[in-house]
């Protein structure tokens, strides 16, 4: 097979530079083009020769990744993969890489070319590439900044008060590709009164505590990365965290979430499709599951499974997608009651309860 989408790798660290090379190059559709130690380097290499798919680390000598992603997408909209450290800091950077035009995230840890963890990390670190490759990047202006969104203060609910009653109501939320944005749309449009709303979006560890705190500063739910065996209550989002799946389960009239560990799942950990089969089996008609855009099948029969066991179900439709991989596939299974736009899915979803 022709490798077909070319790869330019941005880092300060050699022995990195080698390894994703490596680990690129093994796949049958990918070629690294090009290596750059910093973003001075990697501009006369772009400007030589546009590749199709850039990595780049956000933290770099002589120039920041965030101030080179910046002026990449005001000349070279070309999608962007963001490799990032595990620190508090460099989850933050990389979200704000984001909100800057990146498309996806791969975390430092990924990029190991051992034995024993190079399976995994090839799966996540070519399919991340695959699936920046398929965004449609816009230009930005020179100007452009991560957006500022607005504090919502919180109201403490007092003890009593009906959030904290059980809900036998359950959102199930699936996402990849471009899926932080639309997470952010929907919760920031989620009363405080919403039902317990689970989500899996795929994003690696140590990157989804600051996506859920960041999301719960501006939302009136409660937003935080979900541990094992809390209680699912109304008015609080889930985010399953990376590298682990995360399940739905009933004793008695009140709901919990399992967190554990395990193999992939249609290539990912968290799985939407581990989601979605334990909302099918322990809130069957009590529930809704929406898929959003993302690459892949990951969630498809799970959605499948949970339309069979009675809950209603939506997918984005492809106008509003980023990458319309996932929905599809969910439509393609007959899976999906309703294909609505982005900006109706919280409006129809919260109108159902």
């Amino acid at each position: 097979m022709k490798k077909s989408i070319k790869v330019l790798v941005i880092d300060d660290s050699a022995l990195v530079r080698q390894t994703l090379t490596d680990i690129i190059n093994s796949d049958d559709q990918l070629k690294v083009m090009g290596v750059a130690a910093d973003p001075f380097f990697a501009a006369q290499k772009i400007k030589a020769h546009i590749p199709d798919v850039i990595t780049l680390d956000v933290e770099m000598p002589r120039m920041d990744g965030l101030t080179f992603l910046r002026t990449l997408m005001a000349q070279y909209p070309i999608p962007v993969v963001i490799i990032s450290s595990l620190t508090q800091h460099g989850s933050e950077l990389a979200l704000r890489a984001l909100d800057l035009g990146a498309v996806e995230i791969v975390a430092k840890c990924e990029i190991r070319n051992t034995k024993e963890h190079l399976d995994d990390s090839k799966i996540r670190i070519t399919d991340a590439i695959k699936a920046a490759y398929m965004v449609p990047v816009k230009r930005r202006s020179i100007n452009n900044i991560s957006p500022e969104y607005p504090k919502v203060k919180k109201v403490e609910p007092l003890q009593g008060r009906d959030i904290y009653k059980t809900t036998d109501k359950i959102i199930a939320i699936g996402a990849s590709t471009g899926g932080t944005e639309a997470l952010r749309f929907f919760l920031t449009n989620a009363p405080a009164t919403a039902p317990g709303i689970l989500i899996t979006q795929h994003m690696p560890p140590g990157f989804t505590k600051s996506f859920a705190d960041q999301l719960n500063t501006i939302c009136e739910v409660t937003v935080k990365e979900a541990t094992n065996g809390e209680r699912v209550m109304r008015g609080h989002a889930y985010i399953a965290p990376g590298g682990k799946h995360m399940e739905l389960y009933r004793s008695g009239a009140k709901y919990f979430i399992k967190i554990q560990d395990g193999p992939l799942v249609n290539r990912h950990k968290p799985s939407v499709e581990v989601l979605f089969n334990s909302v099918a089996a322990h809130a069957g008609e009590n529930a809704v599951g929406i898929i959003m855009t993302g690459m892949g099948r990951d969630g498809a029969e799970g959605l499948l499974n949970m339309k069979d066991a009675g809950a209603r179900t939506i997918a984005q439709d492809e106008k509003s997608c980023v990458v319309f991989g996932m929905p599809k596939e969910a439509i393609r299974l007959g899976a999906v009651d309703q294909i609505l736009p982005l900006d109706d899915i919280p409006r129809k979803v919260l109108g159902l309860f």
